[in-house]
């Protein structure tokens, strides 16, 4: 099932002094165990610019209906949803279901600009109400389910089912197995008549909570702070705001990301959404945790979605998704970028890898030797070891053999070395191999798996002893920034290049690549030096 092509009408909406590209509202779950810590979140939540509060009021101990919603709802300094979810819809609650109705019909009564009932029991909700309800109030009947999300056909059948209750807003919270089911809730969200509020929950699911904005959704929630979040894969109101510039996503934002797994380590988000916003380009850039790449690009074939970087694992299984491969990255056999061209819609490959990896140990080398741009390639008759076999590794062999360097490929799998090494008429190795080689001293050596990446900062692809024999090591890992590999290797003597730099230098060109506009090169450095 793909994500069809879709118009939404595209205007600017105007709420409070805020003029934005869209009219969904960011909701900030407060969460707390007495009254008084309620109104000093909520206070918090209006100072980070949620435009209103949800009162899970079955987090309070001793609650007292009457007493505290008259309290927080007079006293909020945002409009209020008030939300009293039961444990066998995934809340707190554990009581008579008829004080639970109560409560919430006496938030109706006080003031509540919303509440939310389960869809379960919503018609007895509305055959309780006595006569006409306040004209204010919205009532929101909501579906939850933490194992999946249904087809499309079972979530129109879903809305349908809710709709006939009586309800003003639909809302839809499903969880997500796959990325692609994202694109399930987006459908709904696109082809419905009335307000719905459509989330998938869990990290494979962010996209939906982010391109609500695009995609006619009637509010997103964003936690406080991280660690705070009032389901499984809920961002910050800061990053909603400021990460991802939710209020400048339209109908008609291009829809860009960074395809791999794991993601979340990713820094790509920071540096593009920054560059669109400060460049006035109307495109978000995602953390995207795909399982299965050509399911992924074949779902989301809409135009607008418009074109991915590419990191482990997927570099190789991206390239077998192109219509169209540039010739350095057929040679290396894998991509590093992928472009949607715009007149036809085709899928266009590129590997930038070795542009930003080659340009940055260049670099280093010619500053280290006091060499001259005009004196050739530093690389010219080096030893060039490169750790992994993946694309990032004959990315940097390939990039390093047209430089005329020596290639010597060492990998966990030594027939994946020795497939790579005879592509760039060089000398396989196995890891266990590479401890102990030394054929020269003063060689150059490139770690391009993710091993010292984070979560386990301590782990190392070279024992320490055997860095002694290389003038230079880099490591594609840029978080953290400085990794154990290149700490040893300070330590050894050897001169390092952080993969940072490798990771600006492909900012640069891919920026350009998607926009067709001169990258912000300083803003770019700048944001980098803050998230790592």
């Amino acid at each position: 099932m793909a994500l069809e092509s879709f118009q939404l009408p595209i205007t600017d909406f105007q709420i409070g002094n805020e003029t934005r590209r869209n009219s969904v509202l960011i909701c900030v779950p407060i969460m707390a165990e007495s009254v008084d810590q309620m109104l000093v979140q909520m206070q918090k939540a209006k100072d980070f610019g949620g435009d209103l509060v949800e009162l899970r009021v079955d987090f309070l101990k001793n609650f007292v209906p009457r007493q505290d919603l008259a309290i927080l709802i007079k006293q909020a300094p945002l409009p209020t949803l008030v939300t009293y979810r039961p444990r066998w819809e995934g809340g707190q609650y554990d009581g008579d279901e008829s004080k639970r109705r109560e409560a919430l019909r006496l938030a109706m009564e006080l003031g509540a600009d919303y509440i939310d009932i389960e869809l379960k029991v919503a018609h007895d909700f509305f055959n309780s109400l006595p006569g006409e309800r306040p004209e204010k109030v919205k009532i929101i009947v909501s579906s939850h389910n933490y194992e999946r999300t249904p087809s499309v056909e079972e979530l129109s059948d879903l809305v349908a089912r809710i709709q006939a209750t009586g309800a003003d807003i639909v809302k839809i919270a499903t969880t997500a197995v796959d990325i692609i089911d994202n694109a399930r809730i987006f459908q709904v969200l696109v082809h419905s008549q009335v307000p719905v509020i459509g989330l998938v929950m869990g990290e494979r699911g962010l996209m939906s909570r982010i391109l609500a904005a695009k995609f006619g959704g009637f509010l997103t929630f964003g936690s406080r702070e991280a660690g705070l979040a009032s389901a499984p894969g809920q961002p910050t109101v800061k990053e909603l705001l400021d990460l991802y510039n939710m209020r400048l996503i339209g109908p008609d934002t291009k829809v860009y990301g960074i395809i791999g797994n794991p993601i979340t380590h990713s820094k790509s988000p920071h540096l593009y959404n920054a560059s669109f916003k400060s460049s006035s380009f109307n495109g978000i850039y995602l953390p995207l945790l795909v399982d299965d790449v050509s399911t992924f690009i074949t779902t989301y074939s809409a135009p607008d979605f418009a074109g991915y970087s590419y990191t482990i694992p997927h570099k190789e299984a991206g390239l077998k998704c192109c219509d169209e491969v540039d010739p350095v990255a057929k040679a290396i056999g894998a991509i590093s970028c992928m472009i949607k061209r715009s007149t036809e819609g085709k899928l266009i490959g590129y590997n930038i890898d070795y542009l930003g990896g080659i340009a940055a140990i260049e670099e280093e080398l010619r500053v280290s030797n006091g060499a001259t741009l005009a004196s050739g390639s530093p690389l010219a008759g080096k030893t060039f070891v490169v750790i992994g076999a993946g694309g990032a590794g004959k990315a940097l062999a390939y990039g390093a053999y047209k430089k005329g360097a020596r290639i010597v490929v060492a990998n966990r799998t030594y027939d994946k070395a020795k497939e790579l090494a005879s592509k760039v008429r060089g000398q396989a190795l196995t890891l266990a191999e590479l401890n102990d080689f030394c054929p020269v001293e003063g060689m150059i050596l490139v770690n391009t798996t993710p091993v010292g990446m984070e979560p386990r900062i301590e782990e190392t692809p070279v024992s320490k002893e055997a860095l002694k024999h290389y003038s230079l090591v880099f490591d594609s890992v840029y978080t953290p920034k400085l990794t154990r590999l290149l700490r040893e290797a300070k330590q050894s003597g050897a001169t390092i290049v952080f993969g940072t730099e490798m990771f600006i230098n492909q900012a640069f060109i891919q920026f350009e690549m998607f926009t067709g506009l001169p990258a912000p090169k300083q803003l770019i450095r700048d944001v980098l030096a803050r998230t790592t």
